[in-house]
């Protein structure tokens, strides 16, 4: 039982749509570019057909990039990846942050165990979702205090500012959020 992640075909759909979106061309301008046709490049970004080597270099030119970039841009078609505890011999009672998520994914997730820089404010571009699994904080969210206790879930929209702090010794705060490299939300005029 292993990690097959290296032998399973990637996903390269997301990858193209985020770059064509970036360089903000439809597909019947990459279709035109490339020589492809536009249901074949809709069913590339769909995850529906595969780009043999010749056309992925003929997309890749089209979006001004390589088929390497594409490609290391792409999605696991499959993965799964165990993060472990580690286990601690000791107590350590300094304030820690884990990563729970391994690599380039939609999705990136921390564990923030102990007290942090209080001060530091936050923004991020995606959403997030932040669980209290041990503990209680206290957050200010555009301009607001909430006090979360272990069990409670606070949700931030893309672009609200924010700063946390643990309000009792031993709290452990999950973080999820939307990685930066996904086009989850237009950024909002304030």
């Amino acid at each position: 039982m292993g990690d097959h992640k290296d032998q399973q075909p990637v996903r390269v759909g997301a990858a193209v749509r985020r770059r064509r979106r970036a360089l903000e061309l439809t597909l019947a301008v990459v279709a035109e570019r490339s020589g492809l046709s536009v249901p074949f490049l809709s069913q590339v970004e769909n995850d529906r057909a595969r780009p043999s080597r010749t056309s992925l270099e003929k997309l890749a030119d089209a979006l001004r990039t390589t088929a390497v970039e594409l490609l290391a841009a792409a999605d696991p078609a499959c993965s799964v990846d165990v993060v472990r505890a580690e286990e601690a011999t000791e107590p350590d009672f300094a304030p820690q942050v884990r990563s729970l998520v391994r690599g380039h994914h939609q999705l990136h997730a921390s564990e923030f165990t102990g007290d942090h820089d209080a001060g530091r404010e936050f923004q991020h571009r995606n959403d997030e979702l932040m669980y209290v699994a041990d503990g209680a904080v206290e957050i200010e969210a555009e301009g607001r205090a909430y006090r979360l206790g272990r069990g409670d879930t606070l949700y931030l929209t893309g672009g609200v500012r924010h700063r946390w702090r643990a309000t009792v010794p031993d709290t452990r705060v999950i973080v999820v959020a939307v990685a930066e490299h996904i086009e989850a939300v237009h950024d909002r005029q304030r």
